[in-house]
Order: C-alpha cells, then structure tokens, then sequence
C-alpha cells in the first residue's frame, strides 16, 4: 500500500461504516478512506472482499477485516484513550449489540424501507422496532450511557442505528416519553467526534490521491 496506512472502505450514511469511523477517529489511528459507491463499488474492493459490504478494513499486512465491530475492536486496541472497550466489557454489552444488530435492524429496515415488505403496514415495523429503544431508554434511568457513567464502545455501536430509526419519522420519534434515549442521542448528534467523521466525500476512484483519514 502506497500510504503504509490500513486502506478503509466507508460509505458516510451506513451505521456500520459510523461506528467504525467513530472508533478510529477516537483512538487516533489513521488510515486511507475510500468512500464507496454503493452502486458503483470499486474493482479494488470486490477483489479483497467479495461481499463488498462495507465497511472493509485492508490491513498493511494483508490481513481483511470485514466486520465493523472487529474493526473498532481493532483500532481500540491499539488505543482507548477513552476506555470504551473496558467500558464495555460484559454480558449486558454483547446482548445489546446481538439486540441491535440483529432483531432491532431486521425491523428498522423494514420500519425504514417498509415499502418493500408490504406484507406488514408501516406502524407494525415502528411498534415492533420500538421495543429496543424503549429498553434503552430504562437503561438510561440507571447509568448516564448504556453500562456505564462514560461513554463505551457499546454506545457508539448503538447509536448510529438509533439515529437512523429516529429521522425516518422524527417528530413521531420526538413525541415518545424516552427523555433519556432522547438525550443520549442528542450528546452522540452534537458531538465534535461525529461531526468530525460525517464529512462529505466523493466516492474514490482509483486514480485519486489518498485520503487520510482522520
């Protein structure tokens, strides 16, 4: 690799791609972003992994991460400045990730996109989708983040999906008694670490100069 940095494949809107991004702005470890056209999606790509769903992570030893929580679990440890892997260190953190990467997003997708699954009405993916932050939002109650007084790894892994439930209808969203979630959100939306990793980019093309990112 022509930079000696690790070679990220992101596309700025994707969950998966933010809390990626979110774990390697804040540990501090630079690599080459490539931004991806979903449609269009690079040669370079789709030969290291054929899936091709991003984010990809092309390490300088070859090796290929193609899972973003591998990926903030990666770059976390090599630097936590913040402790978020410790943070989230237990049975609670993984069943909320399994919950939110598994149940939660099979609805928001269908909750999002509900055009595509007719089979349900719309306010049948919201009222089956709602369940999980609900949860969130008891879980609030007791600590100031998700399992803890601090920001984690667990809260970053959430809240992109959060986010993306709340803006497909957000003054329905703004309407629901989750002070808390509504909160939690609102510290994640207005932070300088997410402002700093939803910058625009054009999609990468082969020809284009690196981009280091952060």
């Amino acid at each position: 690799m022509a930079t000696g940095h690790p070679i990220l494949y992101s596309f700025r809107r994707c969950p998966y791609a933010i809390r990626a991004r979110m774990a390697i702005a804040v540990s501090g470890q630079q690599v080459e972003l490539r931004e991806v056209d979903l449609k269009h999606k690079p040669e370079e790509l789709l030969r290291i992994s054929p899936k091709a769903t991003v984010p990809v992570l092309h390490l300088d030893d070859g090796k290929i991460l193609e899972e973003s929580l591998d990926i903030m679990v990666w770059t976390l440890s090599i630097n936590d400045p913040q402790n978020w892997l410790l943070s989230s260190d237990g049975d609670l953190s993984r069943k909320l990730v399994e919950t939110n990467d598994n149940e939660f997003k099979h609805y928001l997708d269908r909750y999002k996109y509900a055009d595509r699954f007719p089979e349900n009405p719309m306010s049948f993916y919201r009222e089956e989708a709602s369940q999980f932050p609900a949860k969130l939002d008891r879980l609030l109650n007791s600590t100031a983040f998700l399992v803890s007084e601090q920001p984690s790894m667990t809260d970053v892994a959430i809240f992109p999906f959060i986010r993306q439930f709340a803006f497909v209808d957000k003054a329905w969203f703004d309407s629901m008694p989750w002070g808390k979630l509504h909160n939690w959100l609102d510290y994640f939306i207005s932070s300088q670490l997410f402002e700093n990793i939803m910058k625009k980019y054009q999609p990468w093309q082969s020809q284009d100069d690196a981009l280091i990112f952060p």
